[in-house]
C-alpha cells in the first residue's frame, strides 16, 4: 500500500497559515503529502518548503511526490522537535510557518504493517521511526507490571490499567504475544462486559494509544518542540497544530496561553513588574473542529482540534495589562 493523499482539514490549515508567495513554511509531519503540496503552491513562487517525517516511508514517499523539485523543497528524516538543529543545517533563521499534524497516517494504520491497528494481525512495532527503540513489543515482553500500569493510565487515561497489566504480565509468562490482535483479545478480555459495552470505542483503543504515544515518546518530543515554537517563526509568522487527543490538545493549549500572556506576576500585584512581554497572538480562541461533511467523508478526522497563534513583532511593545486604564 502506497500512502494515500488525504489531508485533515485541509481549508482551515491553510485559512490559519495564510502562506504567501516567498514565503518559507515547514511541514513537520509530511505524511502523505497533501497538506505539503497544497502548502507549495500558495508559496510559489520564490518560497521554499522545508519537509520534516521521522517515518522513513514517508521521506520515500515525499521524495517521489516532489521529484525534481529540490530547489523549493528540502526534505529531512527526522523528528519535528529537532526543527531548530533541521534549521541550522541550512541556515535558515527563522521561517513564515510551521504545520504539525500529529495524527496517524492512514498508510502507517494500513499498511504499514507495524501492528498501529488493534483489527490487524501484524507485529508489535509501533514505531515511526523504524531505527528507533524501543518496540511495542519490548515493552509489552519486558516491562514490570507497574510500568505497564502507568503507560496505560497516563498515557491512555485507560480505567482498567491494572486489569489489563496483570492479564499481560500473565499471558507473557505462558507464550509470547506475537501480534496487535492477540494484544486486543487480551485486553477486551480484560475489561468487563458492561464497561466494554457502554463505551463507544473499541476496549483496545486506549491502550494501543498509550503504547504507541510511549514508544514513539509523541509527548515528551512535543513539549519540547513548543518551549522553542516562538523562536523558530519570523515576526508575522504562524503555527498551526492539529491534534488528536485530549493530552497533546492541552499540551499545545498551555503553551501557546503562556507565549500568549506570559506574565508571572501575583495577581494581586497591581503594577507588571516581570517586564515578560508577550510573543504571540492566539488565532484560535477555541479550538477548530473539522465540519460535518469532512466527519462523514473521513471519520478519521473526527476527534482532531486545530489550535493556531501568530508570532508577534519584535521587539513588541505592548501596554502593561495591569497598568490603570488612562
Amino acid at each position: 500500500m502506497v500512502y494515500r493523499h488525504i489531508s485533515v482539514m485541509r481549508r482551515e490549515v491553510l485559512e490559519h497559515l495564510n502562506c504567501r508567495p516567498g514565503q518559507t513554511v515547514v511541514d513537520g509531519t509530511l505524511g502523505g503529502c497533501g497538506h505539503a503540496e497544497a502548502i507549495l503552491k500558495q508559496i510559489l513562487p520564490g518560497g521554499r518548503l522545508i519537509g520534516v517525517d521521522q517515518d522513513p516511508a514517508a521521506i520515500a514517499h515525499a521524495a517521489a511526490v516532489f521529484a525534481g523539485r529540490e530547489r523549493d523543497v528540502a526534505l529531512f528524516h527526522d523528528n519535528y522537535a529537532n526543527l531548530p538543529s533541521i534549521l541550522s543545517t541550512i541556515d535558515v533563521a527563522g521561517v513564515d510557518g510551521i504545520l504539525l499534524d500529529l495524527g496517524l497516517s492512514l498508510y502507517q494504520l494500513e499498511g504499514s504493517g507495524r501492528g498501529f491497528s488493534f483489527t490487524r494481525d501484524e507485529p508489535l512495532d509501533m514505531r515511526m521511526n523504524t531505527e528507533s527503540e524501543p518496540s511495542a513489543g519490548d515493552l509489552i515482553h519486558h516491562a514490570e507490571e507497574a510500568e505497564l500500569v502507568r503507560i496505560f493510565r497516563t498515557y491512555g487515561e485507560e480505567r482498567w490499567a491494572d486489569r489489563i497489566a496483570g492479564a499481560i504480565v500473565k499471558r507473557r509468562r505462558q507464550e509470547p504475544i506475537r501480534s496487535a490482535r492477540a494484544l486486543a483479545e487480551i485486553v477486551s478480555d480484560s475489561i468487563p462486559r458492561r464497561a466494554a459495552a457502554r463505551s463507544r470505542i473499541h476496549p483496545a483503543t486506549r491502550v494501543f494509544m498509550a503504547l504507541r504515544i510511549a514508544v514513539n515518546r509523541e509527548l515528551d518530543r512535543l513539549e519540547a518542540f513548543m518551549n522553542v515554537a516562538a523562536q523558530l517563526l519570523n515576526p508575522g509568522g504562524r503555527i498551526c497544530i492539529l491534534s488528536f487527543h485530549s493530552l497533546e490538545d492541552r499540551i499545545v493549549k498551555q503553551r501557546l496561553r503562556q507565549y500568549a500572556d506570559p506574565c508571572i506576576c501575583p495577581p494581586d500585584l497591581p503594577v507588571c513588574v516581570c517586564n515578560r512581554r508577550p510573543q504571540m497572538r492566539i488565532l484560535t480562541r477555541k479550538p477548530v473542529t473539522p465540519s460535518p461533511d469532512e466527519i462523514r467523508n473521513n471519520p478519521m478526522a473526527r476527534s482532531t482540534r486545530l489550535r493556531a497563534a501568530e508570532k508577534l513583532p519584535w521587539p513588541e511593545r505592548t501596554e502593561d495589562p495591569k497598568a490603570p486604564p488612562g
